[in-house]
């Protein structure tokens, strides 16, 4: 575990000390050496439960494939902002670089978590680095509107999770996650019972975020600059289906009967975020909507409890990190050649960049969910479990994969297709770092075709 996390602090100094000139490569270089290492995690995850154990972090095979994304990310998104950080001042470039790596660190601290206290104060510190990206390098003047909106929906889930763990501290004598499975059934009957139930995962819903508390996301993906939206997207949301998956299983009995209207919100959210998305004139929104409702099927295959449903859930949220990861990076890439997020200004694009015409084609068939890609495998198990737990839900998932294929067609066919606007001239070939972002983002993506069982995360 230390083999990771002392070289991630490590980039900090690296990232204030390196010369001008050499500060992108090297951060870069680092970065990516730490992601592949991060690989050896994935070797002994399947065959144990729990392995790199110290006295206070540990993988799993729930908590493996995420830290695994979690590393993966910070080259691509040192790559990304490349770019658009070049006119800035060294030292703020330098501060950007420190802000990716303190995310991170964070970020590998609250999933390799043993203690659930460890785990919520990780969670929390995701927000301070998150912030300041959003807040300081977003692109309008809307930024600190969504910076608050994040902050507040954020603080105002957690704090009854707070409450929460103490109380379960109290009852059980323990927050370990080794010996939680282990205690004592809790016999939750009252309706304080039913408060604790509630505020154990209220924190992770509006972190996913469950539709209905979703509206700091499409706030804060849009206000956000590249990496701020890349990391929301693939890591952070993840951050609330994690915490959701190790806290129900302490919740047991009160879940058959509490998770009907989170349940109904999820699928219901499936629906309504996905026709949001067809009516969008904005990428960056259209991508942050789609986002909400695919974790919209990640809620309700947690919520119903059973191993195809957590199997599906875990699968659905790897594979949705590279794919609107690699969504956000391509709209980027358009931004900063037309500078305009509408599509209606910024379209027929295959004409002038045909190669990324191709990464968009893969991306836009991935977030549809093509076989055999794994979005497909996730979503399938997540509607087959929630099928066998009440066939009505077929029509609301049904209905949801037919809107998701519409919006991915339909924003496919905006950007890529049709005439170019007389408006657009000259713009940037596109670039090799452009490419190699790309391909690091898909090509995981399609080599778990391959290997799903690295990211199912049932062990044996």
């Amino acid at each position: 575990m230390l083999k990771i996390l002392i070289p991630t602090l490590m980039l900090i100094p690296t990232a204030w000390l390196t010369p001008a000139k050499w500060l992108w490569p090297t951060t870069l270089a680092h970065s990516m050496l730490i992601a592949l290492i991060s690989l050896s995690w994935l070797k002994h995850a399947m065959e144990t439960g729990w392995s790199t154990l110290n006295l206070f972090m540990a993988t799993d095979p729930l908590s493996t494939p995420l830290l695994v994304l979690t590393c993966w990310l910070l080259p691509l998104m040192i790559l990304a902002s490349q770019n658009h950080t070049a006119t800035e001042p060294i030292n703020r470039q330098r501060m950007y670089i420190s802000l990716l790596t303190s995310l991170q660190i964070f970020l590998i601290l609250a999933f390799g978590a043993t203690e659930v206290i460890m785990f919520y104060i990780m969670f929390e510190a995701t927000l301070i680095p998150t912030l300041i990206l959003i807040t300081r390098w977003g692109n309008q003047t809307e930024r600190l509107n969504a910076g608050v909106y994040f902050l507040f929906y954020t603080l105002a889930g957690s704090l009854p999770l707070l409450v929460a763990l103490l109380l379960l501290q109290n009852y059980t004598g323990t927050l370990s996650l080794f010996t939680l499975p282990f205690s004592c059934p809790l016999h939750l009957s009252s309706y304080t019972d039913k408060l604790w139930w509630a505020g154990c995962l209220l924190a992770f819903l509006v972190k996913m975020p469950l539709y209905g508390v979703h509206l700091w996301l499409p706030k804060a993906h849009v206000e956000a600059p590249v990496a701020g939206s890349m990391v929301l997207a693939a890591v952070l949301l993840k951050l609330g289906g994690y915490g959701m998956m190790r806290m129900i299983v302490m919740l047991d009995p009160l879940t058959k009967d509490l998770s009907y209207p989170f349940l109904i919100f999820a699928l219901w959210g499936i629906i309504m975020t996905g026709s949001i998305c067809l009516r969008q004139t904005d990428l960056k929104s259209l991508i942050a909507y789609s986002s909400v409702s695919h974790m919209g099927l990640v809620v309700g295959g947690i919520l119903i409890q059973t191993p195809w449903g957590f199997t599906g859930a875990l699968i659905l949220m790897i594979a949705h990190g590279l794919t609107s990861s690699a969504l956000f990076c391509l709209a980027n890439t358009n931004y900063e050649r037309t500078h305009s997020r509408t599509m209606l200004l910024a379209r027929g694009l295959q004409i002038v960049l045909p190669l990324m015409t191709a990464w968009w084609f893969i991306a836009s068939l991935a977030n549809l969910a093509l076989p055999p890609l794994p979005n497909l495998m996730g979503e399938l198990m997540i509607i087959t479990s929630l099928f066998n737990w009440s066939w009505w839900t077929i029509a609301l998932t049904g209905g949801g994969t037919l809107i998701t294929a519409s919006y991915s067609l339909y924003m496919f066919l905006m950007t890529q297709r049709g005439p170019l606007p007389s408006h657009i001239i000259g713009l940037d070939p596109s670039h090799s770092r452009e490419h190699l972002l790309m391909a690091l983002h898909l090509l995981p993506l399609l080599l778990l075709i391959l290997k799903p069982e690295l990211i199912w995360g049932w062990p044996g």
